[in-house]
């Protein structure tokens, strides 16, 4: 009787059951009139039991409701029966179970965040670091030669915190989803060849052999972010080899996909390593000291954006394959 509503919808029909019985007491007689009033009360009756009960259901639905703003829902909403209000209660469901998800999704994503936050800091840390105890040697230094190897180290400091906010600037609008890729028919031939064209000077410093085994093949790609991949990938294989080493690439096309494989003699990456050899700031075991761990993961961004598949095989002490697969149909 707490519920406004209820409580004036007995009064009306109270009122309304009295109504008739007065009137067939007054036109057709008593016994017409106690028939008319008891049929009314047990209609009546069984209209407030089941009113009372949809109430009910309501309520629970409205404690239900309650529980999730408080963040301690649960799942005894739903129930087997047919009907509006079922149909309603399953919605509901859905619907805190939607946002639940979003939930648990905004939080893990600020969990990244402060992760990526860390990581960039440490990252930037460190040459920051090093470009702060040169600058003060240099104000007091008086060699010559000395000032020079401190300028260098400083622009190695320079160019590595370029390479590394460019990249985490790159990564970002991947995430964004602001980059659109423009994918058109490439050659295969050229799009290796730009590729390696910036490690010429080191294949030929350090005695890496270079082992081209490349069909004139077009690839359908966005070459400009493609060929950036590519490098990344080269890059991260010549980190791992030592002088003297080979580096192969060699493509292959069949009626799926076309698959550009890129193979090195490295160090190779530990098992336990690979499933997270992708990820952003991931170091393995046989990370070099100056990775980042972030080269690979733009790569990875970068085919699968193109609707492509990235994947590697290692083995210690053996060498690394990185297979990169650009489908003709999507998948």
């Amino acid at each position: 009787m707490k519920n406004k509503e209820f409580r004036n919808l007995i009064i009306i029909s109270a009122a309304f059951i009295v109504l008739v019985t007065v009137l067939s007491a007054v036109f057709s007689g008593p016994v017409p009139a106690v028939t008319v009033f008891v049929t009314g009360m047990i209609l009546l009756a069984f209209f407030l039991f089941y009113t009372k009960k949809r109430y009910k259901d309501i309520e629970k639905l409205n404690d239900y409701l309650v529980r999730v703003l408080e963040n301690n829902e649960d799942n005894e909403i739903l129930d087997q029966e047919e009907g509006e209000l079922s149909i309603l209660k399953t919605n509901i469901y859905k619907t805190t179970s939607t946002l639940k998800y979003q939930k648990e999704l905004i939080s893990d994503d600020k969990k990244n965040l402060a992760a990526a936050i860390a990581d960039i800091s440490h990252q930037l840390k460190t040459p920051l670091t090093s470009m702060m105890v040169m600058n003060d040697l240099l104000v007091d230094e008086q060699d010559e030669n000395k000032r020079c190897e401190f300028l260098k180290t400083q622009s190695s400091q320079l160019n590595r915190m370029n390479w590394l906010i460019q990249t985490l600037l790159k990564l970002s609008k991947f995430d964004a989803g602001t980059i659109v890729l423009k994918k058109e028919d490439v050659s295969s031939v050229g799009l290796i060849e730009e590729s390696i064209k910036p490690f010429g000077i080191q294949f030929e410093l350090r005695n890496i052999r270079l082992k081209n085994d490349i069909s004139d093949i077009p690839i359908r790609c966005d070459k400009n972010w493609t060929v950036e991949a590519i490098q990344n990938i080269i890059k991260n294989c010549i980190e791992h080899m030592d002088d003297g080493g080979e580096l192969s690439i060699s493509t292959v096309d069949t009626n799926i996909y076309t698959q550009l494989t890129v193979t090195d003699t490295g160090c190779g990456i530990a098992g336990e390593d690979i499933p997270h050899i992708f990820e952003r700031f991931y170091k393995g075991k046989n990370a070099g000291k100056d990775s980042v761990g972030i080269g690979l993961a733009l790569s990875k961004s970068v085919i699968e954006g193109e609707q492509g598949e990235i994947t590697v095989e290692s083995t210690e002490g053996v060498g690394t394959k990185f297979i990169i697969k650009f489908y003709k149909t999507l998948i």
